[in-house]
């Protein structure tokens, strides 16, 4: 599965979501909103707001951190 996460570094639910994923060894890419303009507008452009965390599975944009959804997400994917 291709996982990519938007964050920043401040954001409590974005170091949650690190940990969960990196607890779960599932890998994936993470993008410091904080520090790239582009990822900013990447993830203004795709949701129409810029709430964080963003996780993007295959594609598929999905706003916050719900362990019971990303579970959901997951056992799709394997």
């Amino acid at each position: 599965m291709d996982l990519k996460i938007y964050t920043l570094p401040k954001c409590p639910w974005s170091q949650k979501l690190r940990d969960w994923l990196k607890k779960k060894k599932v890998s994936f890419q993470d993008c410091d909103v904080e520090d790239n303009d582009n990822y900013r507008d990447d993830v203004l452009k795709k949701t129409g707001q810029l709430a964080l965390p963003v996780i993007v599975a295959d594609g598929k944009y999905h706003i916050g951190f719900h362990e019971d959804a990303l579970e959901k997400i997951l056992k799709e994917k394997s």
